[in-house]
């Protein structure tokens, strides 16, 4: 009866007018668990879901998921592989033990009740800037303890916090192939710049982005052979460098604002994403046990 009652729900809600359907961040926020599919992201990072997500463990020898009571320590196969994979070049770090591991994915993916717009087809990990030193965390004090940042002067530099460890780190992460693109605050994209050695390909996937001082944002490539995974468009063609200097120069001196228009339109309110706005394949998702 309570198999008949979702999927009744989730059914009406892809004939319901957007107005009326419930927001899809409601149904997907509801479910405790991964569906009974074979793994496969659905759609963009932004907009989609995935199939058969896997729980990333709350601990590992070299990694601990935090804010356990999000549940959004899940996501495709690959990104809890990555997790593991760089958590134990991590642990080789002087003074780390590994990686506190933030947000992946609900999961079921799709929209997030609170936070980001992103991380909705299992392929985006946020990790923590505070070193792995402690990895016996209780799950109270997951809850209560939090990340250090890195930046300063509004993120146009780098504070004392940062290590040649942070970017040993992020270095592993951006030569992984695995790896589409990595968010962190412009300040430390241009030290890494100023720090790398050799070849410097692989800074083309760190990018600059608003907050991230805190934690950073690794960003997977869709699976080989995931049909229904939409790929960010790649990164500009160079090492980015000069590109994050811009914004480290805006932050010193912001631009004058552009002159408002009176006769413009206002914008209207972003809509909260319904069912019937996601890849067909999603309510499949929602209602598989």
């Amino acid at each position: 009866m309570r198999l008949f009652c979702a999927t009744f729900f989730i059914v009406l809600s892809l004939i319901t007018p957007a107005a009326a359907a419930p927001p899809a961040k409601q149904l997907f926020g509801a479910k405790a668990e991964g569906s009974a599919q074979r793994p496969a992201p659905f759609g963009s990072y932004a907009k989609g879901c995935v199939a058969g997500a896997v729980e990333l463990p709350e601990t590992g020898p070299t990694w601990q998921a935090m804010r356990l009571s999000r549940n959004r320590n899940w996501g495709h196969p690959s990104a809890i592989d990555f997790v593991q994979d760089l958590s134990r070049f991590a642990a080789k770090q002087p003074g780390w033990n590994g990686l506190y591991i933030g947000d992946i994915s609900q999961p079921r993916g799709g929209p997030m009740l609170s936070g980001h717009r992103s991380h909705q087809i299992g392929l985006d990990i946020d990790i923590w800037m505070r070193p792995a030193d402690q990895l016996r965390l209780s799950r109270n004090a997951r809850e209560n303890i939090s990340s250090i940042s890195l930046r300063r002067a509004g993120g146009a530099y780098v504070n004392s916090n940062w290590s040649p460890q942070h970017h040993a780190i992020l270095r592993a992460a951006a030569k992984d192939k695995r790896v589409a693109r990595i968010f962190v605050f412009p300040g430390a994209k241009v030290q890494m710049c100023k720090e790398a050695k050799g070849d410097r390909r692989w800074l083309r996937k760190i990018r600059p982005w608003w907050g991230h001082h805190y934690h950073f944002h690794v960003r997977l490539n869709c699976p080989r052979g995931a049909k229904g995974c939409v790929d960010q468009a790649a990164p500009p063609k160079g090492d980015g460098c000069a590109d994050a200097e811009r914004w480290v120069r805006d932050i010193l001196n912001p631009p004058a604002p552009k002159p408002v228009d009176p006769k413009a339109p206002k914008p209207k309110p972003r809509r909260d994403f319904t069912l019937s706005d996601l890849p067909q394949q999603c309510a499949a998702v929602l209602q598989s046990r």
